[in-house]
């Protein structure tokens, strides 16, 4: 028991170290992160915008999923809509302001783990002005909402693309400004139908152009446990420069559709070896020699799902879609 203000040398080191583990205690969980697999929300994203040759104006939009596993289902409505308002005018999250004339952009309805930047884009007139096109989605109760304008802040080019994702290692290289997105084809129809159960081959071409970034590897795969679990050294997670196609469900139930081969994530999945372009060690596979990418999907519920082609040189990205109709089979379709 202390009594009075005087300590003895021991005392006073004893509480100079029991105060410093109080203030130390709640600023250390204030820098602590935790990793969601479930229960967490998905939050819209405007990425940006450009101006378009013809007058137009381009705008990017992506989203934050919190979770590191669980994904969500949000068919186009009053939890998945866009609205196009003046500017402010949905500020009031308690406000809906759901119309079906306008709730359908492209956005996708199928959503996967994590960050998932720059998924689709969106153009507007010349005189979009000062209008805002408003995204709202409303996960697990939550609503939340992004609000894409013409703020000048938000310009932006394929440079501030490259960074945003970590193209390039993150290299802040002026000649990317000027880099190219990949060209791609999805060969065949673009809607198709199959049965439950049968596989549909699925063929998309691309190449990259300008070659820009060129493709390179980060000094190999690491060769001891410190190197392959090195903390991070910027703040957005890398990625590696390199041609790349992966195939997505961009409206459906993704848990119905299987790939072979298994695709790259297209989402920021930077957990080490976690088949990304964004997982240490950043090893990009080689492009097919032809430039197409075969694969198989295979459904196991009937409805109607849009699979789509995501293509990247690592720092741009350019999309298509496929849209696939599963009918159920039928006895005598299963010669019974």
């Amino acid at each position: 028991m202390i009594r009075g203000s005087a300590l003895s040398s021991t005392g006073r080191g004893l509480l100079l170290a029991l105060l410093s583990v109080l203030f130390l205690v709640p600023a250390a969980e204030g820098q602590t992160r935790f990793m969601h697999l479930t229960d967490q929300t998905v939050a819209p994203a405007f990425e940006g915008w450009w101006p378009n040759d013809d007058g137009t104006y381009t705008l990017f939009m992506g989203y934050m999923n919190s979770n590191w596993e669980q994904e969500f289902d949000i068919p186009v409505g009053p939890d998945n809509y866009f609205t196009f308002t003046e500017a402010a005018g949905l500020d009031d999250l308690e406000r809906e302001a759901y119309d079906a004339s306008s709730a359908d952009q492209g956005q996708p309805t199928h959503f996967y783990p994590r960050r998932n930047p720059f998924l689709f884009t969106i153009r507007v007139p010349g005189d979009f002005g000062s209008t805002e096109l408003v995204w709202t989605l409303n996960t697990r109760g939550m609503t939340l909402r992004a609000f894409a304008s013409l703020a000048p802040d938000y310009r932006i080019d394929p440079q501030v693309i490259s960074t945003e994702v970590g193209g390039n290692f993150g290299s802040l290289s002026d000649a990317l400004r000027t880099n190219i997105p990949p060209e791609l084809e999805i060969q065949g129809d673009d809607h198709v139908s199959i049965g439950v159960g049968q596989a549909l081959t699925v063929v998309a071409k691309a190449h990259d152009p300008d070659n820009l970034p060129a493709r390179r590897n980060r000094g190999g795969p690491p060769s001891t446990l410190a190197q392959l679990y090195r903390p991070p050294s910027s703040i957005v997670v890398l990625s590696g420069p390199g041609m790349r196609l992966s195939w997505i469900v961009y409206r459906g139930n993704a848990e119905q559709v299987t790939f072979s081969p298994t695709q790259m994530k297209t989402w920021t999945d930077s957990r080490v070896w976690g088949n990304s372009p964004w997982s240490p060690p950043w090893i990009i596979p080689e492009p097919p020699e032809d430039g197409r990418w075969v694969a198989e999907a295979t459904f196991t519920e009937p409805g109607n799902y849009v699979l789509r082609a995501v293509a990247s040189d690592g720092s741009m990205f350019t999309y298509k879609d496929l849209m696939v109709t599963v009918t159920p089979i039928s006895d005598l379709d299963q010669g019974k």
